[in-house]
């Protein structure tokens, strides 16, 4: 997998300092989101979530994926076979806990959202795997 690009995106990332996300995030919210911590599975907002709406990057509310985009995964996290558009989501190599896996983040402020996965359905054969803890629901 490479990471997308975005056109319109913005030259310059909208990260704060981290004094702003101490602030602003619940301690969960700031050990995912920020310190690339994982919240035990079946237990966030939205693992079992079917509400329609999006989900936006908790750190800087960028429109980051569609519940028409959502499926049960089984994993106890939500997962979401394709992001809201091309950039929003950066992909990195993430070689932590003696494995290569792929780390997603927002492309706007750097907040880690969780991992991508080819295990996923069509039509992209992805899974998006995430935090609830790195996003707020926007109800359409």
């Amino acid at each position: 997998m490479k990471p997308s690009t975005r056109p319109s995106a913005p030259a310059a990332p909208l990260e704060q300092p981290d004094d702003v996300y101490r602030k602003s995030l619940t301690d969960m919210q700031y050990a995912v989101a920020r310190l690339k911590h994982t919240e035990p599975a079946f237990t966030g907002t939205y693992w079992n979530h079917w509400d329609q709406g999006q989900y936006n990057c908790i750190c800087c509310d960028t429109p980051l994926f569609h519940s028409d985009h959502k499926f049960d995964a089984g994993c106890g996290w939500p997962s979401y076979f394709q992001a809201l558009t091309d950039g929003v989501i950066k992909e990195i190599t993430d070689h932590s806990h003696g494995m290569t896996r792929t780390e997603i983040v927002c492309g706007q402020c750097n907040a880690h959202l969780g991992h991508v996965f080819n295990d996923g359905p069509a039509p992209t054969g992805l899974r998006y795997c995430v935090n609830s803890a790195s996003v707020s629901f926007e109800s359409k």
